[in-house]
């Protein structure tokens, strides 16, 4: 769970304010218990609403533009994947105060998958391979651009700052050696196609250690599917990471720059969260280390 604000940015968001939203959009729920959900999640605030629903309200301008995305998306995405995606059952407007759009969902039972605590591993491994198999064959057209579905080079400037803010902490020489592998690598030249480009563990739930369902698609659009093996160094440990990667049906270079994708989102991540989320700066420590010590192992 974060501690405090994360975002300079970030809209002030409560109970109360949620209740008064409920009661003027949605009064058929607003009496209905109300909890907030700790979580990790650096975009959304999320409630849960009596057993079955769930509020969502961007914390930032850029969660916003989310909102009408996934509306206009999941819905047609939903049938061609093989676990639930969020349901939106209502589209909230901007009121109370509150200046952008939010939605109530229904709810989905399950739980975050952890590095150390998985409990069966490589059918986890095979379940997500699984996932990002069929959202790649999506075929759905006219698809926006995903968040991170073009070339590591759009975010090169941006990797390399945060090596250098993180000197010191951690290797910043082999840091640096393995984003300049990944963008070595040879380039997508493929069509764009659909992925989810977020897949942290946080976006992930699992029941009895299998994938239950994948959450927040904010990030969804088409471009290179790279990005969507992150799994592999965020989650999974190397002994699974075969079976994600058969599953998934990546080929050399396209690992390569997965690979290069998940450092470069835990370098940048690290330093950003490190004081304001501890879970997302964990699992960055996590990811660098999973990336470095794979490179060296060859």
């Amino acid at each position: 769970m974060s501690a405090g604000p994360m975002h300079a940015d970030e809209a002030p968001i409560d109970g109360p304010l949620v209740r008064r939203l409920l009661a003027g959009q949605f009064p058929q729920w607003a009496r209905l218990p109300l909890k907030r959900v700790e979580s990790a999640g650096t975009v959304n605030a999320l409630y849960r609403l009596g057993d079955g629903l769930a509020v969502r309200l961007p914390r930032v301008p850029g969660g916003a533009e989310d909102v009408a995305k996934e509306a206009t998306w999941l819905p047609r995405l939903a049938p061609l994947l093989p676990v639930p995606v969020p349901e939106i059952l209502g589209l909230g407007t901007p009121a109370e105060g509150f200046p952008w759009p939010w939605s109530v969902l229904r709810w989905i039972d399950g739980e975050l998958p952890f590095p150390d605590a998985l409990f069966d591993a490589r059918s986890l491994a095979c379940d997500l391979g699984a996932f990002v198999a069929a959202f790649r064959r999506a075929g759905l057209p006219d698809g926006p651009p995903a968040y991170r579905g073009g070339p590591l080079k759009t975010v090169d400037a941006e990797t390399r700052s945060a090596i250098e803010e993180l000197r010191g902490a951690i290797d910043t020489g082999e840091a640096t050696a393995a984003w300049e592998d990944a963008l070595a690598a040879p380039a997508w030249t493929g069509p764009p196609v659909w992925l989810h480009s977020d897949l942290m563990p946080m976006n992930l739930l699992t029941r009895a250690g299998r994938l239950a369902a994948v959450i927040d698609f904010g990030t969804l659009g088409t471009g290179d599917p790279a990005c969507d093996l992150i799994p592999a160094w965020n989650l999974l440990p190397p002994e699974a990471r075969t079976v994600f990667r058969d599953t998934a049906g990546a080929d050399d270079a396209m690992w390569a720059r997965g690979r290069g994708w998940a450092l470069s989102m835990a370098l940048i991540q690290l330093p950003y969260y490190r004081t304001t989320n501890p879970v997302m700066a964990d699992n960055a420590e996590h990811v660098i280390r999973a990336v470095l010590t794979e490179r060296r192992s060859g």
